[in-house]
Protein backbone atom coordinates (compact mmCIF):
# COMPACT_ATOMS: atom_id res chain seq x y z
CA UNK A 1 0.00 0.00 0.00
CA UNK A 2 2.83 2.36 0.92
CA UNK A 3 4.62 1.68 -2.37
CA UNK A 4 1.38 2.39 -4.22
CA UNK A 5 1.03 5.78 -2.49
CA UNK A 6 4.64 6.70 -3.33
CA UNK A 7 4.07 5.69 -6.95
CA UNK A 8 0.93 7.85 -7.15
CA UNK A 9 2.79 10.86 -5.71
CA UNK A 10 5.61 10.47 -8.23
CA UNK A 11 3.13 10.23 -11.09
CA UNK A 12 1.34 13.36 -9.88
CA UNK A 13 4.62 15.31 -9.81
CA UNK A 14 5.57 14.10 -13.30
CA UNK A 15 2.14 14.89 -14.70
CA UNK A 16 2.24 18.28 -12.97
CA UNK A 17 5.54 19.18 -14.63
CA UNK A 18 4.36 18.14 -18.09
CA UNK A 19 1.05 19.96 -17.64
CA UNK A 20 2.73 23.29 -16.83
CA UNK A 21 2.67 23.08 -13.03
CA UNK A 22 5.87 24.34 -11.44
CA UNK A 23 7.40 22.44 -8.54
CA UNK A 24 9.56 23.99 -5.81
CA UNK A 25 11.61 21.80 -3.50
CA UNK A 26 12.25 24.08 -0.51
CA UNK A 27 14.43 21.64 1.40
CA UNK A 28 17.15 21.87 -1.25
CA UNK A 29 16.27 25.25 -2.75
CA UNK A 30 15.70 23.67 -6.14
CA UNK A 31 13.42 25.13 -8.78
CA UNK A 32 11.87 23.80 -11.93
CA UNK A 33 11.87 27.10 -13.76
CA UNK A 34 9.84 28.68 -16.50
CA UNK A 35 6.51 27.20 -15.38
CA UNK A 36 3.66 28.15 -13.10
CA UNK A 37 2.69 26.86 -9.70
CA UNK A 38 -1.06 26.40 -9.31
CA UNK A 39 -2.30 26.11 -5.74
CA UNK A 40 -5.91 25.08 -5.21
CA UNK A 41 -7.04 26.14 -1.76
CA UNK A 42 -9.91 24.64 0.19
CA UNK A 43 -12.04 27.62 -0.77
CA UNK A 44 -11.80 26.61 -4.40
CA UNK A 45 -9.72 29.63 -5.48
CA UNK A 46 -6.59 29.14 -7.55
CA UNK A 47 -3.38 31.06 -6.89
CA UNK A 48 -0.63 31.10 -9.51
CA UNK A 49 2.95 31.89 -8.48
CA UNK A 50 5.86 32.10 -10.86
CA UNK A 51 9.21 30.93 -9.53
CA UNK A 52 12.45 31.22 -11.45
CA UNK A 53 15.99 29.88 -11.12
CA UNK A 54 19.21 31.83 -10.78
CA UNK A 55 20.08 30.82 -14.32
CA UNK A 56 16.87 32.22 -15.77
CA UNK A 57 17.22 35.40 -13.68
CA UNK A 58 20.68 35.98 -15.12
CA UNK A 59 19.58 35.27 -18.69
CA UNK A 60 16.57 37.58 -18.34
CA UNK A 61 18.75 40.34 -16.87
CA UNK A 62 21.11 40.12 -19.84
CA UNK A 63 18.21 40.22 -22.29
CA UNK A 64 16.30 43.02 -20.55
CA UNK A 65 19.07 45.22 -19.17
CA UNK A 66 22.09 44.28 -21.29
CA UNK A 67 21.04 46.43 -24.30
CA UNK A 68 20.94 49.46 -21.96
CA UNK A 69 24.49 48.99 -20.64
CA UNK A 70 27.16 51.06 -22.39
CA UNK A 71 30.93 51.33 -22.52
CA UNK A 72 32.51 54.74 -21.99
CA UNK A 73 35.72 55.51 -23.87
CA UNK A 74 38.02 58.48 -23.59
CA UNK A 75 39.21 59.48 -27.04
CA UNK A 76 41.49 62.32 -25.97
CA UNK A 77 42.71 63.83 -22.73
CA UNK A 78 43.66 67.32 -21.64
CA UNK A 79 45.51 65.88 -18.68
CA UNK A 80 49.25 66.54 -18.57
CA UNK A 81 50.07 63.15 -17.07
CA UNK A 82 47.76 60.83 -18.91
CA UNK A 83 49.00 57.27 -19.03
CA UNK A 84 47.55 54.00 -20.20
CA UNK A 85 48.05 51.26 -17.71
CA UNK A 86 47.84 47.51 -17.61
CA UNK A 87 44.20 46.63 -16.90
CA UNK A 88 45.24 44.57 -13.88
CA UNK A 89 47.20 47.45 -12.35
CA UNK A 90 45.62 49.08 -9.30
CA UNK A 91 46.27 52.80 -9.67
CA UNK A 92 44.81 53.60 -6.26
CA UNK A 93 46.73 51.05 -4.22
CA UNK A 94 44.41 51.64 -1.30
CA UNK A 95 42.09 49.28 0.49
CA UNK A 96 39.14 50.21 -1.66
CA UNK A 97 40.00 51.00 -5.26
CA UNK A 98 37.88 52.15 -8.11
CA UNK A 99 36.98 49.17 -10.30
CA UNK A 100 37.41 51.48 -13.27
CA UNK A 101 40.98 52.44 -12.75
CA UNK A 102 42.01 56.03 -12.30
CA UNK A 103 40.01 59.05 -13.27
CA UNK A 104 41.28 62.57 -13.51
CA UNK A 105 44.82 62.18 -14.65
CA UNK A 106 45.22 58.66 -15.92
CA UNK A 107 43.18 56.55 -18.21
CA UNK A 108 43.49 52.82 -18.28
CA UNK A 109 41.80 49.51 -18.67
CA UNK A 110 42.22 49.52 -22.42
CA UNK A 111 43.39 45.95 -22.58
CA UNK A 112 44.21 46.32 -26.26
CA UNK A 113 45.65 49.83 -26.05
CA UNK A 114 49.25 50.90 -26.05
CA UNK A 115 51.36 53.99 -25.88
CA UNK A 116 50.57 57.11 -23.88
CA UNK A 117 49.92 59.86 -26.37
CA UNK A 118 46.36 60.42 -25.24
CA UNK A 119 45.07 59.92 -28.79
CA UNK A 120 44.26 56.21 -28.56
CA UNK A 121 40.67 55.50 -27.44
CA UNK A 122 40.70 53.92 -24.00
CA UNK A 123 37.72 52.05 -22.57
CA UNK A 124 37.59 53.30 -19.01
CA UNK A 125 34.21 52.45 -17.58
CA UNK A 126 30.58 51.53 -17.95
CA UNK A 127 27.21 53.22 -17.69
CA UNK A 128 23.53 52.66 -18.38
CA UNK A 129 20.87 54.51 -20.34
CA UNK A 130 18.12 56.16 -18.28
CA UNK A 131 16.17 57.96 -21.01
CA UNK A 132 15.50 57.43 -24.70
CA UNK A 133 16.51 61.03 -25.44
CA UNK A 134 20.13 60.30 -24.54
CA UNK A 135 20.85 60.50 -20.80
CA UNK A 136 23.36 58.00 -19.42
CA UNK A 137 24.32 57.49 -15.76
CA UNK A 138 27.82 56.50 -14.66
CA UNK A 139 30.27 57.20 -11.82
CA UNK A 140 31.76 60.67 -11.53
CA UNK A 141 35.28 59.27 -11.32
CA UNK A 142 34.83 57.55 -14.71
CA UNK A 143 34.56 60.91 -16.49
CA UNK A 144 36.53 63.15 -14.14
CA UNK A 145 39.38 63.68 -16.61
CA UNK A 146 38.80 66.87 -18.66
CA UNK A 147 38.94 65.03 -21.97
CA UNK A 148 36.70 63.92 -24.83
CA UNK A 149 34.50 60.85 -24.46
CA UNK A 150 32.28 58.57 -26.52
CA UNK A 151 29.60 56.10 -25.49
CA UNK A 152 29.40 52.70 -27.19
CA UNK A 153 26.20 50.68 -26.93
CA UNK A 154 25.94 46.90 -26.70
CA UNK A 155 25.29 46.71 -30.47
CA UNK A 156 28.52 48.63 -31.20
CA UNK A 157 26.94 51.99 -32.03
CA UNK A 158 29.07 54.98 -31.06
CA UNK A 159 27.74 58.28 -29.72
CA UNK A 160 29.73 61.42 -29.00
CA UNK A 161 29.36 62.73 -25.46
CA UNK A 162 27.89 66.22 -25.74
CA UNK A 163 27.82 67.18 -22.10
CA UNK A 164 28.90 65.78 -18.73
CA UNK A 165 27.12 66.79 -15.53
CA UNK A 166 28.95 65.77 -12.36
CA UNK A 167 27.20 65.54 -9.04
CA UNK A 168 29.48 67.37 -6.57
CA UNK A 169 28.01 65.50 -3.61
CA UNK A 170 28.01 61.91 -4.88
CA UNK A 171 30.13 59.73 -7.15
CA UNK A 172 27.52 60.14 -9.88
CA UNK A 173 27.63 61.72 -13.32
CA UNK A 174 24.99 62.20 -16.01
CA UNK A 175 26.18 62.06 -19.63
CA UNK A 176 24.22 63.55 -22.54
CA UNK A 177 24.46 61.91 -25.95
CA UNK A 178 22.52 62.64 -29.13
CA UNK A 179 20.30 59.77 -30.39
CA UNK A 180 20.51 61.23 -33.91
CA UNK A 181 24.18 60.16 -34.09
CA UNK A 182 22.79 56.78 -35.17
CA UNK A 183 19.49 57.29 -37.03
CA UNK A 184 17.10 54.40 -36.77
CA UNK A 185 18.59 53.19 -33.50
CA UNK A 186 16.57 53.32 -30.29
CA UNK A 187 18.13 54.00 -26.91
CA UNK A 188 16.52 51.67 -24.38
CA UNK A 189 16.34 53.01 -20.81
CA UNK A 190 16.62 50.76 -17.77
CA UNK A 191 14.02 50.40 -15.04
CA UNK A 192 15.16 51.82 -11.70
CA UNK A 193 14.25 49.77 -8.62
CA UNK A 194 13.98 50.64 -4.92
CA UNK A 195 17.14 50.12 -2.88
CA UNK A 196 15.26 50.65 0.38
CA UNK A 197 13.75 47.18 -0.01
CA UNK A 198 17.01 45.27 -0.40
CA UNK A 199 17.87 42.32 1.81
CA UNK A 200 21.17 40.67 2.66
CA UNK A 201 21.44 37.41 0.74
CA UNK A 202 19.39 38.69 -2.20
CA UNK A 203 20.58 37.50 -5.62
CA UNK A 204 22.07 40.18 -7.89
CA UNK A 205 23.63 40.50 -11.34
CA UNK A 206 26.36 42.94 -12.39
CA UNK A 207 27.01 43.96 -16.01
CA UNK A 208 29.89 46.05 -17.30
CA UNK A 209 32.99 46.33 -19.46
CA UNK A 210 35.41 44.12 -17.55
CA UNK A 211 39.07 45.18 -17.76
CA UNK A 212 37.99 47.91 -20.15
CA UNK A 213 37.95 45.33 -22.92
CA UNK A 214 35.22 42.73 -22.49
CA UNK A 215 31.91 44.51 -23.01
CA UNK A 216 28.72 43.37 -21.33
CA UNK A 217 30.53 40.97 -19.03
CA UNK A 218 28.04 39.38 -16.64
CA UNK A 219 28.80 38.32 -13.07
CA UNK A 220 26.46 37.13 -10.34
CA UNK A 221 26.40 37.06 -6.57
CA UNK A 222 24.39 38.19 -3.58
CA UNK A 223 24.03 41.30 -1.47
CA UNK A 224 26.61 40.70 1.24
CA UNK A 225 25.86 43.75 3.36
CA UNK A 226 23.92 47.01 3.48
CA UNK A 227 24.69 50.47 4.82
CA UNK A 228 28.44 50.09 4.49
CA UNK A 229 30.73 53.10 4.80
CA UNK A 230 34.05 53.08 2.93
CA UNK A 231 36.83 55.39 1.81
CA UNK A 232 37.55 54.71 -1.85
CA UNK A 233 40.89 55.57 -3.40
CA UNK A 234 44.41 56.04 -2.06
CA UNK A 235 44.78 58.26 0.98
CA UNK A 236 48.55 58.52 0.37
CA UNK A 237 48.01 59.90 -3.12
CA UNK A 238 45.31 62.26 -1.91
CA UNK A 239 42.67 60.66 -4.13
CA UNK A 240 39.96 59.55 -1.73
CA UNK A 241 36.23 59.83 -1.44
CA UNK A 242 34.06 58.91 1.50
CA UNK A 243 31.12 56.77 0.43
CA UNK A 244 28.37 56.04 2.92
CA UNK A 245 25.37 53.72 2.91
CA UNK A 246 26.74 51.63 0.04
CA UNK A 247 25.76 48.10 -0.95
CA UNK A 248 28.33 45.34 -0.49
CA UNK A 249 28.05 42.54 -3.03
CA UNK A 250 29.82 39.28 -3.84
CA UNK A 251 29.20 39.74 -7.58
CA UNK A 252 32.63 40.13 -9.16
CA UNK A 253 33.37 43.78 -9.98
CA UNK A 254 36.45 44.19 -12.16
CA UNK A 255 38.33 47.20 -13.53
CA UNK A 256 36.05 48.71 -16.16
CA UNK A 257 32.84 47.82 -14.29
CA UNK A 258 32.56 51.22 -12.63
CA UNK A 259 29.32 52.94 -13.54
CA UNK A 260 27.62 49.72 -14.62
CA UNK A 261 24.35 48.50 -13.11
CA UNK A 262 23.72 46.11 -10.24
CA UNK A 263 20.44 44.34 -11.04
CA UNK A 264 17.86 42.44 -8.98
CA UNK A 265 15.78 39.44 -10.01
CA UNK A 266 13.06 41.72 -11.42
CA UNK A 267 15.47 43.21 -13.99
CA UNK A 268 15.58 46.49 -12.09
CA UNK A 269 18.75 48.47 -11.47
CA UNK A 270 19.26 48.74 -7.71
CA UNK A 271 22.79 50.16 -7.64
CA UNK A 272 25.81 51.55 -9.53
CA UNK A 273 28.93 49.40 -9.28
CA UNK A 274 31.54 51.71 -7.82
CA UNK A 275 34.39 50.22 -5.78
CA UNK A 276 36.19 46.99 -5.02
CA UNK A 277 38.30 45.82 -2.09
CA UNK A 278 41.79 45.28 -3.50
CA UNK A 279 42.93 43.03 -0.66
CA UNK A 280 39.89 40.72 -0.66
CA UNK A 281 37.93 38.48 -2.96
CA UNK A 282 34.33 38.98 -4.05
CA UNK A 283 34.01 42.19 -2.05
CA UNK A 284 32.55 44.90 -4.23
CA UNK A 285 30.48 47.98 -3.51
CA UNK A 286 27.66 49.79 -5.29
CA UNK A 287 25.90 53.09 -4.72
CA UNK A 288 22.20 52.50 -3.88
CA UNK A 289 19.91 53.42 -6.74
CA UNK A 290 17.76 55.59 -4.45
CA UNK A 291 20.79 57.86 -4.02
CA UNK A 292 20.92 58.08 -7.81
CA UNK A 293 17.19 58.77 -8.04
CA UNK A 294 17.49 61.61 -5.51
CA UNK A 295 20.39 63.04 -7.53
CA UNK A 296 18.37 62.77 -10.75
CA UNK A 297 15.43 64.55 -9.11
CA UNK A 298 17.81 67.32 -8.09
CA UNK A 299 19.19 67.41 -11.63
CA UNK A 300 15.75 67.64 -13.26
CA UNK A 301 14.30 70.13 -10.79
CA UNK A 302 17.18 72.53 -11.34
CA UNK A 303 16.97 72.65 -15.12
CA UNK A 304 19.56 70.03 -15.97
CA UNK A 305 22.16 70.73 -13.32
CA UNK A 306 23.00 69.61 -9.80
CA UNK A 307 22.46 72.17 -7.05
CA UNK A 308 23.69 71.50 -3.51
CA UNK A 309 24.78 73.70 -0.61
CA UNK A 310 28.53 74.21 -0.74
CA UNK A 311 31.07 75.25 1.89
CA UNK A 312 34.25 74.68 -0.10
CA UNK A 313 36.68 72.64 1.99
CA UNK A 314 38.44 69.33 1.61
CA UNK A 315 38.62 67.64 4.97
CA UNK A 316 39.32 64.50 6.93
CA UNK A 317 37.33 63.50 10.00
CA UNK A 318 39.39 63.09 13.18
CA UNK A 319 38.04 60.33 15.43
CA UNK A 320 38.34 60.20 19.20
CA UNK A 321 41.46 58.04 19.27
CA UNK A 322 43.30 60.26 16.80
CA UNK A 323 42.20 63.37 18.69
CA UNK A 324 43.61 62.00 21.96
CA UNK A 325 46.83 60.92 20.28
CA UNK A 326 47.44 64.33 18.67
CA UNK A 327 45.96 66.36 21.52
CA UNK A 328 43.44 68.07 19.26
CA UNK A 329 39.62 68.13 19.28
CA UNK A 330 37.41 65.77 17.30
CA UNK A 331 36.00 67.20 14.13
CA UNK A 332 36.71 67.91 10.48
CA UNK A 333 40.38 68.68 9.82
CA UNK A 334 40.59 71.09 6.86
CA UNK A 335 43.15 69.81 4.37
CA UNK A 336 42.37 72.50 1.78
CA UNK A 337 40.17 75.56 1.41
CA UNK A 338 38.87 76.17 -2.11
CA UNK A 339 39.79 79.63 -3.31
CA UNK A 340 36.78 81.94 -3.58
CA UNK A 341 34.48 79.50 -1.75
CA UNK A 342 32.20 80.41 1.18
CA UNK A 343 34.77 78.89 3.55
CA UNK A 344 37.51 81.07 2.04
CA UNK A 345 35.36 84.20 2.26
CA UNK A 346 34.47 83.42 5.88
CA UNK A 347 38.14 83.09 6.89
CA UNK A 348 38.64 79.35 7.40
CA UNK A 349 42.19 78.15 6.84
CA UNK A 350 44.04 74.95 6.11
CA UNK A 351 44.78 73.18 9.39
CA UNK A 352 41.64 74.41 11.14
CA UNK A 353 39.44 71.78 12.77
CA UNK A 354 35.70 72.40 12.51
CA UNK A 355 34.10 71.03 15.68
CA UNK A 356 30.50 72.29 15.39
CA UNK A 357 28.03 73.55 12.78
CA UNK A 358 25.07 75.49 14.21
CA UNK A 359 25.74 73.84 17.55
CA UNK A 360 25.85 70.30 16.13
CA UNK A 361 28.99 68.43 17.16
CA UNK A 362 30.98 66.84 14.34
CA UNK A 363 32.26 63.28 14.70
CA UNK A 364 32.73 60.14 12.62
CA UNK A 365 28.98 59.43 12.69
CA UNK A 366 27.99 63.03 12.05
CA UNK A 367 30.42 64.18 9.36
CA UNK A 368 30.69 67.69 7.95
CA UNK A 369 29.18 66.67 4.60
CA UNK A 370 26.19 65.08 6.35
CA UNK A 371 25.38 68.33 8.13
CA UNK A 372 25.98 70.59 5.11
CA UNK A 373 23.80 68.39 2.87
CA UNK A 374 20.80 69.16 5.09
CA UNK A 375 21.26 72.92 4.70
CA UNK A 376 20.04 75.16 1.88
CA UNK A 377 21.83 77.25 -0.72
CA UNK A 378 22.06 80.81 0.62
CA UNK A 379 21.72 79.76 4.25
CA UNK A 380 24.15 81.29 6.76
CA UNK A 381 25.67 78.79 9.19
CA UNK A 382 27.63 79.30 12.40
CA UNK A 383 30.94 77.43 12.49
CA UNK A 384 32.89 76.59 15.62
CA UNK A 385 36.52 75.79 14.82
CA UNK A 386 39.83 75.10 16.53
CA UNK A 387 43.02 76.83 15.39
CA UNK A 388 46.44 76.59 17.08
CA UNK A 389 44.97 75.75 20.47
CA UNK A 390 42.18 78.33 20.40
CA UNK A 391 38.47 77.84 19.72
CA UNK A 392 36.58 80.52 17.76
CA UNK A 393 33.38 80.96 15.76
CA UNK A 394 32.51 82.54 12.43
CA UNK A 395 29.61 82.68 10.00
CA UNK A 396 29.61 81.42 6.42
CA UNK A 397 26.91 81.73 3.76
CA UNK A 398 26.55 78.54 1.74
CA UNK A 399 26.70 78.82 -2.03
CA UNK A 400 25.56 76.46 -4.78
CA UNK A 401 28.12 73.75 -5.40
CA UNK A 402 29.84 74.17 -8.77
CA UNK A 403 29.18 71.48 -11.36
CA UNK A 404 32.64 70.13 -11.99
Amino acid sequence: MRKLIILIVVLVVILGVYSGVQVYLPQVGNYISGQNVSNNSSSGSTQTVRVVSEESVTINAVKKVGPSVVTIEETSSNSQNQQQLNPLFDPFGGMFGSPFGSGGGSSNNGGNSSGGSGNTPVAIGSGFIISSDGLVVTNKHVVSDPGTYVVITSNDKTYKVQQIYQDPQNDIAVIKINPSDNPGQTLKPVTLGNSNNLQVGQFVVAIGTALGEFRNTVTTGVISGLGRGITAGDQFAGETENLSDVIQTSAAINPGNSGGPLINDSNQVIGINTAVAQSGQNIGFALPINTVKDALNNFNQNGGKFTYPYLGVQYKMIDRNQAILDNVPQGAYIAQVVSGSPADSAGLQQGDIITKIDGQTLNTTNALSDIISKKKVGQTINITYWRSGNTSTLNATLASAPNQ
